[in-house]
């Protein structure tokens, strides 16, 4: 299969530039849209992804809007994936409907049609969302989510995101269903949660994910919401889409990804443990009901979508991607802290002072010249630093003990300080006294 060409539509996202990265690496034929070829913020981080390639990625412009470039894209291709989508950035204002959902299906059925008319396409590989598994507001605590759940699209509280995520599933399922024999392509998808790790690109830091991890490490918000949600690692959703192009049990089947259901303060205290001791400050406190509830009042996405899920429990079934696909979730400490390294090492964000990592787990390129910034401003007042921290532990200790223990040692402390003429005076004292009580009782 590796000889055979397969085509990654949106190739510059966050999770598309994993699956590409992967396929480069495992020696596949790799073919990218992207939608401007003058962006070298895009453009030139693409070809650098897997620069001894056996086959160099080849970028091709088409825009999911427009029919043009995608008959040249599809060219010659025997497996498809579209992973291109409008994605808004959901902490702004609602996105309007007619500005997401029907660019989303109509962008979906463009490709599939190109995909059909080429004649050589063997698979289409989708990437939906868990949000077309379930995207209402309500959520139901004893329920165990599977790929059978869809998304009820005339549920009131939907956002324009999730209903977009289910009619452009619903779009391909539908037009793989009524295609003749002769024309008949397979097709997996896949849902992947929230997906977090570690950003391959700088241009990633307007995706969604990355943005709520810049907060998180930015303590944007001094608090975090009592919000469970399923997540997953993009490394784990970049093999998911590789194992569903030629597994033959993946065809005809969607495939949730998801490591487990979190809370926010689950992601937050994975990111504080590492980099709190780094100069960090991670929010994880909880934010009380009555702040996210007041602020509902002036923001509707607050009251409509997250008020009604603050405290709910959900329960995700992940097993067809373990049995089927085969793959082992990355677990969540290692899927945060790897983000944040990649997050700091591409300058999404910023470097403390503290901060030692040189380089990071994400295979992004270390800091220049193997140096972290500030570090050579550190050399030389290590010492003092050491001795600072121990000053500051002593104070800590001193403060936690008992008022008796306190003046215990408080007072060993006086003897300590004391002059050694006062010490002297003291010992010929307390031997004159052992002195006269030993005559006594002779």
């Amino acid at each position: 299969m590796s000889e055979e060409l397969i085509l990654v539509t949106g190739v510059s996202g966050y999770i598309a530039s994993h699956v590409a990265k992967l396929l480069l690496e495992d020696g596949y034929r790799v073919r990218g849209t992207v939608r401007d070829l003058s962006d070298e913020g895009k453009v030139a981080p693409l070809k650098a992804l897997v620069p001894d390639a056996k086959h160099p990625i080849e970028l091709v412009e088409a825009d999911l809007t427009k029919d043009d470039g995608w008959d040249k894209a599809m060219e010659g291709c025997a497996f498809v994936l579209h992973m291109a989508s409008p994605f808004p950035d959901l902490t702004t204002a609602n996105v309007p409907e007619d500005a997401l959902v029907k660019p989303a299906r109509e962008g979906t059925l463009r490709v599939l049609e190109a995909a059909r008319a080429a004649g050589t396409v063997q698979r289409v590989v989708l990437t939906s969302s868990f949000a077309a598994v379930h995207g209402e507001a309500a959520v139901d605590p004893e329920k165990n989510y599977n790929e059978d759940d869809w998304t009820d699209v005339e549920s009131p509280d939907l956002d324009s995101y999730t209903k977009s995520k289910v009619l452009a599933e619903k779009a391909a399922w539908d037009f793989i269903k009524e295609l003749p024999d002769e024309r008949k392509m397979e097709l997996a998808v896949i849902n992947p949660g929230f997906v977090l790790g570690p950003p391959l690109m700088e241009s990633h830091k307007g995706s969604t994910s990355v943005n709520y991890m810049t907060q998180i490490v930015n303590r944007t918000y001094p608090a975090v919401p009592k919000l469970m949600f399923p997540v997953c690692d993009v490394r784990d959703v970049a093999r998911a889409h590789v194992q569903a192009l030629t597994l033959p049990e993946a065809a005809g089947k969607r495939h949730i990804i998801t490591t487990d259901s979190f809370w926010m303060k689950d992601v937050a205290l994975a990111a504080s443990k590492e980099f709190r001791p780094q100069g960090y400050n991670i929010p994880t406190c909880q934010l009380p009901y009555f702040v996210v509830w007041m602020a509902g009042i002036f923001n509707k996405t607050y009251k409509n979508h997250l008020l009604p899920r603050l405290g709910k429990v959900m329960k995700v079934d992940n097993k067809r991607m373990v049995e089927t696909l085969g793959i082992e979730p990355t677990a969540l400490d290692c899927t945060v802290q790897d983000m944040i390294y990649a997050m700091i090492d591409l300058g999404i964000v910023r470097k403390a002072k503290k901060y030692k990592q040189v380089g990071s787990r994400a295979e992004v390129p270390p800091a220049a010249n193997g140096e972290i910034e500030d570090e050579k401003k550190d050399k030389g007042t290590e010492k003092g630093g050491e001795e600072q921290e121990k000053e500051k532990e002593q104070e800590e200790e001193k403060k936690e003990l008992e008022p008796e223990d306190k003046e215990e040692k408080d007072e060993e402390i006086k003897k300590d300080d004391r002059q050694p003429s006062e010490a002297k005076e003291e010992k010929k004292k307390n031997n004159e006294e052992q002195k006269e009580e030993s005559e006594a009782e002779k």
